[in-house]
């Protein structure tokens, strides 16, 4: 990672507030970007807009790892900031996707990320304690701190957490890090998957160390995690066999990559106004079905009584993945039509 020192980083910050500044003098729309790693998430920018790039505003400003708190650039490599924590036993509680390896905090943040272990530790926006940013005036402001004993003011921060960028230009980012746990372990069962929903409610109910829970092609997968002797011993009430390379399903889960989020694995649209049970995939109106293999990405039938479905791009004919397939829904709909209609991806 090449770090940008202070000085470097107070320039380039000023170098980006100017370019806000007459952008929006001009009104011309930027396109905010650290590694590019998530261009695909989000609504579709348009490519003349000219390119706010924060790729070289970089590095850990303050990390202190008896406090638990880092500070860092928004074009910080995700790959070398979690490095940087390995280092002294901690890491991000999120676990946030990458997408790539180019992935950035910034980009992280103002996406609003969160990996496996989202239900058990928390989502990326509980672990921001503040932010420095610029303004859609070009203003570069602070907001929280860096410590976790602050709570003056409207929490900002957590707030352009998951903004895509819209409320604001992500600088700086403080975070909240945990210990890396002394032991960790994943345990799999095989079972149905109205047994799978069973089990992870009752062991929700336990205090077991539980950090991660998938159910995947007839497997249930547990994670947990914690001090050695609190593992152990929900090992030993569980049961389940110890998944050998447990770190490498879970990074694919968090990575999208298992087959239900490759092509393939889903159906071939998102229909608008139409439910689609996954054997009949009929159309809800009281016409006659809207899908057949022959008019896949056709939209609905002209008889249809109902709201046109909206047809998909022709890239998409090849079955888009699940992570692709949901953000048509804010890409493709306008919050008009994601209020008033019902969606389903089949």
């Amino acid at each position: 990672m090449a770090t940008s020192s202070n000085d470097t980083r107070q320039a380039l910050a000023q170098q980006l507030s100017e370019q806000v500044q007459a952008a929006a003098a001009e009104r011309t729309p930027l396109s905010i970007q650290g590694g590019a790693s998530k261009s695909f998430y989000g609504r579709r920018d348009a490519s003349n807009h000219p390119v706010l790039t924060l790729a070289d505003y970089q590095g850990v400003i303050s990390f202190e790892p008896t406090e638990l708190t880092v500070t860092a650039a928004a074009g910080t490599p995700l790959v070398a900031l979690e490095q940087t924590l390995a280092e002294s036993n901690q890491q991000l509680p999120f676990e946030p996707p990458h997408f790539g390896p180019d992935a950035t905090l910034g980009g992280t943040i103002a996406c609003g990320l969160s990996g496996p272990a989202r239900p058990y530790t928390g989502s990326a926006r509980d672990f921001v304690l503040g932010m420095k940013i610029i303004n859609g005036r070009g203003e570069i402001l602070n907001f929280g701190g860096q410590v976790m004993k602050n709570v003056a003011g409207y929490d900002v921060s957590r707030l352009l957490t998951g903004s895509l960028g819209t409320l604001g230009v992500i600088l700086e980012v403080s975070l909240k890090v945990l210990p890396r746990p002394a032991q960790e372990l994943t345990l799999t069962q095989s079972c149905d998957e109205a047994e799978a929903i069973d089990r992870f409610s009752r062991w929700a109910g336990k205090p077991y160390p539980i950090s991660a829970a998938a159910y995947f092609d007839g497997t249930l997968y547990l994670r947990l995690a914690g001090a050695a002797s609190a593992v152990t011993a929900a090992q030993a009430s569980i049961g389940g066999d110890i998944l050998a390379d447990g770190a490498t399903f879970w990074q694919a889960l968090r990575e999208q990559e298992l087959a239900f989020s490759t092509p393939g694995w889903l159906p071939d649209r998102v229909y608008g106004d139409c439910l689609f049970p996954r054997q009949q995939r009929l159309c809800a109106c009281p016409a006659q079905p809207c899908w057949t293999g022959a008019v896949r990405n056709a939209g609905c039938l002209p008889n249809c009584q109902r709201k046109p479905c909206s047809p998909l791009p022709s890239r998409w004919v090849g079955r888009p993945s699940y992570f692709e397939a949901v953000t048509a829904l804010t890409r493709y709909f306008s919050p008009c039509q994601l209020l008033s209609c019902n969606y389903t991806v089949i």
